[in-house]
């Protein structure tokens, strides 16, 4: 240690900045799992409302228990499963209880293929008999009981099945099914990714009934990827994926009787059918909710379908100049009058509508937005939801009556709320963390929002920080293109106001997103507070066209994706450069996926400004990626050529004078390595020299092994010796 090094940890250690005991976070100890968040298992509350189930695992043994414990005390009343005591399943990874908890879906052997959906063995256990039935020998996909627990629907190599509990029948419902051709039941790729749900068949009611979508995919674009893996020769994965502008599936809305064996066609053609992005029955077995929309995803139609005459009615059309976000939100009373979530007085919040689609009034109003949705209690008329109107960069946790009135604020503490309802809104466990405190999960009183018992916190996590130099985050807004953004910025935690520090600034900027959030960051959270202590200041700033202040807010950036917010960044970086501790020729900009979009446009657009970027799994043309997205915001290519070209970083390459590295995976099936290669290919035919690298077979997340430590190390290096 230099003596200059010394004499300036002595100050600081009688100054009080730091401790004797204190050090640095090391990218080693943020990825060999040093840091461990205790979070809350996944819970199933019980029917009664007063009860929840948990999965546990002993370490030791390895045995599985299912057990249940009561909300109000936390201790375990009962073991609804022993892995160890059932015969023919030495194991199992997941359960899935039916509606009346009278028998358990457990789940072997699971294989994931896309980001949602995965193939695995399943089998059906009795509670009662402790009878164990395979639902299939073949791996299958979204297996799901219906209403009574005898039968079980699922999909396997794109068509439908029925299996009997009781007499062991299996029943095919479709026929067509084929890969890359016909899915039935099943979404493909793009709705997967974008609309974010699986299983397309749903049980009415009575379980006499499965509404089922049927996607053809025989003019969808094909797309290929190599897999370089151990072999002598790469295997190739090909499947279905609709760039922007081109053909996408062509769908289809299908009622199967399961008595007869009969399958009606549902005609959707009087109505916005491009799209059918939801499903469900609703509590009446004969009516299906059906949820469709254009291509251009500005129309999102309820439709009501009969399910004896298989005709559909239009219940509510929700409209907008630029797109309407598809929810799960839609709840349904009693009689069928149901709750929807729209934005169509600026803000996203709630209403009430009549079975008919008459507006009965707005539950919720304000200069805020619903970030959740939880629910709606018949007993108390109550419905439960997230705002955001304690903060824009808090959550607060509240109850309303569903005529408006008597609002309840019940988890509002400063930072972000989030809540767990138990199946009768008699308590729920909140998940609690701000930025200096990690998660704290406690057991409230839905009534008032009383806390009954702490049920888990991360105390040894924040104990665990008091041996590690930690800067604080301080967030503030930044008057930039006559809008106040919100920003957190991460000083290095001996910060001399008489210095000037070089600034790192962090972004994702994606439609409706939001990076600057009070809430507990672990993760790239640490690197940042490593980075900060290397003697760097982290900026974040949420541009035009992140979320939560309101629609029009959001949506100004629509069809010109990259326009808004790369302006935004730059005029943030040059604010800030304008600060007496900062140095303005030593600004960098780093982000991943859409992040990674707007790194590579903001160091090739504001190359005066910016003397370093890393881009991660980068879009560099939304000509590349997929229709669902990105029409949603963009409409096609066709329509708005000049949106997708001007605000390309392909068409901005010549302007690059900084130091750039762009990373990709291989096998990235999202935002596939073809962007990295145009953008590699325009660069060096500009000229332009850069540094890259790709990780074989790694997907978006580009992860597994030691490959997160290594894509850290690359770019912790990168920074250091260009900023």
């Amino acid at each position: 240690m230099n003596i200059r090094k010394t004499a300036l940890l002595l100050f600081l250690l009688v100054a009080g900045v730091v401790t004797a005991q204190q050090k640095n976070i090391t990218l080693e100890e943020i990825y060999d799992g040093t840091f461990r968040m205790q979070y809350l298992d996944r819970l199933h509350s019980m029917n009664n409302g007063k009860e929840y189930a948990v999965l546990n695992t002993d370490k030791n043994s390895g045995v599985k228990t299912l057990d249940v414990y009561s909300y109000k005390t936390g201790q375990k009343v009962n073991t609804l499963i022993n892995s160890s005591e059932i015969d023919g399943l030495d194991y199992f990874i997941g359960y899935t209880l039916s509606k009346d908890e009278s028998k358990v879906l457990l789940s072997t052997k699971l294989r994931s293929i896309y980001r949602r959906s995965s193939l695995g063995v399943y089998y059906v256990y009795d509670l009662k008999s402790r009878k164990l039935t395979q639902v299939a020998e073949e791996a299958i996909q979204e297996p799901t009981f219906s209403p009574d627990a005898s039968k079980v629907a699922y999909g396997l190599d794109n068509n439908i099945y029925i299996k009997d509990i009781k007499t062991g029948k299996t029943t095919q419902v479709t026929t067509d099914g084929a890969k890359n051709k016909i899915i039935n039941g099943i979404t493909d790729w793009v709705y997967e990714e974008e609309f974010a749900f699986v299983r397309a068949f749903d049980w009415n009611a009575d379980g006499d009934k499965i509404a089922y979508i049927r996607f053809d995919e025989t003019d969808v674009p094909e797309f290929s990827m190599d897999i370089f893996g151990n072999e002598l020769y790469p295997s190739k994965e090909t499947f279905k994926y609709p760039k922007a502008g081109e053909t996408n599936a062509k769908v289809s809305l299908h009622l199967y009787d399961v008595a007869s064996s009969e399958t009606k066609n549902v005609n959707l053609s009087g109505f916005q059918n491009y799209y059918i992005p939801r499903l469900e029955w609703t509590p009446d077995a004969d009516v299906l909710a059906v949820q469709t929309t254009n291509r251009k995803q500005n129309d999102l139609n309820l439709l009501f379908v009969d399910a004896t005459s298989a005709k559909a009615k239009l219940i509510l059309s929700d409209t907008d100049d630029a797109y309407v976000d598809v929810t799960d939100n839609l709840t349904f009373l009693d009689d069928n009058d149901f709750i929807w979530t729209s934005e169509k007085d600026g803000w996203n919040h709630i209403y009430l509508y009549d079975k008919n689609g008459k507006l009965i009034n707005q539950v919720t109003k304000g200069p805020w937005e619903v970030t959740s949705y939880y629910g709606y209690d018949t007993n108390s008329k109550r419905v439960f939801y997230q705002s955001s109107e304690n903060g824009s960069i808090n959550r607060g946790v509240y109850s309303i009556k569903v005529n408006g009135k008597s609002k309840e604020a019940l988890a509002v503490k400063e930072g972000t709320n989030s809540a767990n309802f138990s199946t009768d809104f008699t308590y729920f466990i909140n998940s609690f963390s701000d930025a200096e405190t990690p998660y704290v999960f406690t057991l409230n009183d839905a009534k008032d929002g009383d806390v009954i018992r702490k049920v888990k916190d991360n105390q040894a996590l924040k104990d665990q920080f008091e041996d590690y130099v930690i800067s604080e985050k301080e967030f503030f807004t930044l008057p930039v293109n006559g809008e106040e953004l919100n920003a957190y910025m991460i000083k290095p935690k001996d910060f001399d106001p008489t210095k000037k520090y070089p600034v790192f600034m962090t972004q994702y900027s994606g439609p409706g997103s939001q990076s600057v959030a009070n809430s507990w960051s672990g993760g790239n959270g640490y690197w940042f507070q490593m980075l900060a202590q290397e003697g760097y200041i982290i900026v974040c700033v949420d541009p035009r066209g992140t979320g939560l202040k309101g629609r029009d807010f959001k949506k100004m950036t629509q069809k010109e994706l990259g326009k808004y917010e790369v302006e935004d960044q730059i005029a943030a970086a040059q604010a800030l450069g304008e600060r007496d501790y900062v140095d303005a020729d030593r600004i960098g900009i780093w982000g991943w996926s859409y992040g990674g979009f707007m790194a590579s446009n903001c160091i090739f657009q504001g190359a005066d400004t910016f003397k370093m970027a890393i881009a991660v799994a980068p879009v560099t043309s939304w000509r590349f990626y997929d229709s669902i997205y990105t029409e949603r915001y963009m409409t096609t290519p066709q329509e708005n050529a000049s949106g997708y070209d001007t605000n390309s970083p392909l068409s901005h390459v010549g302007e690059l004078k900084g130091k750039f590295l762009v990373v990709h995976g291989s096998a990235d099936d999202n935002v596939h390595v073809q962007n990295t290669m145009r953008l590699i290919e325009a660069l060096v035919q500009a000229n332009k020299q850069f540094d890259w690298a790709i990780y074989p077979d790694k997907n978006h997340g580009i992860y597994g092994g030691n490959t997160r430590l290594h894509l850290y190390t690359k770019m912790t290096n990168f920074i250091k010796e260009n900023l």
